[in-house]
């Protein structure tokens, strides 16, 4: 599978089981969207849920937005009836819970496959348990088909004993092993959630955190967070005007046979350039993705 660039500044959780938050989230300027049954889903509603989640994919109507469904885990009730049912409703990716190994992700592969899913539709992780930290490289190489790791930062706090504070100093060496790992195997890698919904400058500074550590976007809770995750995230006017300088200055360079040029007082170089490029690719995926809303 390749993956192409596409925006994931803002992803946010809808609970499956809310029909009118599943109906909201079809005006809602998000980039992705993760309609979950699993920790936002009583257990006497799991079953019922799955019913709006995939008949919610099916009607459509979230235009550019990517809808991936949050399935329960293998060893639950649920887990193998939510992949089966959710596998042909149109999604572009199911998100598995707590992720350890890649026997888990094959599993899950392989009921997808049965279920007849479309080998375009991805595989996301969701990195939330000690074991799954250190099975990081193992969990991004599984499978072609592997889309993105999520960190689950809340039950990952949990399950460690630490606590929740501004530096994240307790998730530093979670987040940086799976960032390396999802960019050593080309996936896309998401921030954990942002708890304190009245704290805006607090998640304003998560979100620069986790930009500036290599993120792709955040994890979200509430529509208020869409607007800061979208903006951080996203390129500005200024980097996309200094990518495009960038990119015309080593082409005029390289015509003249030369391996390096200055810009403004800086040394630009091929890596340099690869980055410009991806920054171009990123607005330009943006740009398209707002249009088709």
């Amino acid at each position: 599978m390749q993956h192409t660039i596409r925006p994931r500044r803002s992803v946010l959780y809808m609970p499956g089981s809310n029909p009118r938050a599943l109906e909201k989230a079809r005006t809602l300027a998000a980039d992705a969207l993760i309609f979950d049954l699993e920790d936002a889903v009583a257990p006497d509603a799991k079953d019922e849920a799955r019913g709006l989640v995939c008949a919610a994919v099916a009607e459509g109507g979230y235009a550019e937005r990517e809808i991936i469904v949050r399935v329960n885990g293998l060893t639950t009730p649920w887990g193998r009836d939510d992949i089966m049912r959710a596998a042909g409703s149109g999604a572009h990716a199911l998100l598995l819970p707590k992720v350890e190994g890649a026997g888990y992700i094959r599993e899950a592969l392989s009921l997808m496959d049965v279920a007849g899913a479309p080998q375009s539709m991805a595989v996301w992780c969701m990195m939330e348990t000690p074991l799954g930290i250190l099975h990081a490289e193992r969990i991004a190489s599984a499978s072609p088909r592997i889309g993105a790791l999520v960190m689950g930062t809340s039950d990952l706090t949990k399950d460690l004993g630490a606590r929740h504070t501004p530096d994240r100093i307790a998730m530093s060496m979670s987040l940086g092993t799976c960032v390396l790992a999802a960019r050593a195997f080309g996936v896309s890698i998401l921030d954990g959630v942002f708890l304190d919904l009245r704290d805006d400058s607090g998640f304003e500074a998560a979100c620069i955190q986790g930009r500036d550590m290599g993120f792709d976007g955040k994890t979200i809770i509430h529509p208020r967070q869409i607007e800061p995750a979208n903006r951080v995230f996203g390129p500005t006017a200024e980097e996309v005007d200094w990518a495009r300088r960038i990119i015309d200055a080593h082409t005029e360079a390289s015509a003249r046979g030369q391996g390096v040029v200055v810009v403004d007082g800086k040394l630009i170089e091929n890596l340099h350039v690869a980055e410009a490029r991806r920054t171009l690719a990123l607005a330009s995926a943006i740009e398209q993705a707002t249009a088709g809303s």
